[in-house]
C-alpha cells in the first residue's frame, strides 16, 4: 500500500485533542492557559520528562508527550497535522503544504525514553528545528 496523505478527519482530531489534553491537565486549571504559547508547551514537557512523572512503559502517555511536542513544532515552524496511512495503520504527522516533508513526533519522545535515553527537551527541539528547516531551505 502506497502512503496516503490527507487532512485529520473527525475522529483524528479527537485522538490529537485528547492527548493534548492530558499534557496540559498537567497544569493546574487557572494556568492552562499557557499550553498555548510555545514556551509554555516546551516548560511543561520539560517539568514533566525532568520530573520522570511518566515510567518508560507508559507508551501511550509518552506519546501524548509527543503530541504537546509536535504542537510545539506545528507552532514554530508553521506545520499543518496531517494523517498519513500505509499498510502499518493510520498516524498523525506534521507536513508544510509546499513541501513533501513529513515528521511523526508522536513517538518522538517514547522512543528514546525507552531505550533509556536522558532528554534534554530545549536541545531535542532545537535540535528538530534547526534538521526541518535544513530539509527545507528557504522556508521558515
Amino acid at each position: 500500500m502506497d502512503q496516503k496523505i490527507e487532512p485529520l478527519n473527525a475522529e483524528d482530531i479527537a485522538h490529537l485533542e485528547a492527548k493534548r489534553k492530558w499534557v496540559r491537565e498537567h497544569y493546574d486549571e487557572a494556568s492552562q492557559h499557557k499550553y498555548e504559547t510555545l514556551e509554555g508547551k516546551l516548560t511543561l514537557l520539560d517539568t514533566i520528562l525532568r520530573n520522570k512523572w511518566i515510567e518508560s512503559t507508559e507508551t501511550i502517555k509518552l506519546q501524548c508527550l509527543g503530541i504537546a511536542f509536535g504542537d510545539a513544532l506545528a507552532q514554530k515552524l508553521k506545520l499543518n497535522w496531517v494523517a498519513v496511512e500505509d499498510e502499518y495503520g493510520r498516524d498523525p504527522a506534521l507536513s508544510r503544504l509546499s513541501t513533501s516533508l513529513l515528521i511523526f513526533p508522536m513517538t518522538s519522545i517514547s522512543k528514546r525514553i525507552e531505550r533509556g535515553e536522558q532528554i534534554d527537551l530545549h536541545l531535542l527541539f532545537e535540535d528538530a528545528c534547526e534538521t526541518i528547516t535544513k530539509e527545507t531551505p528557504g522556508w521558515v
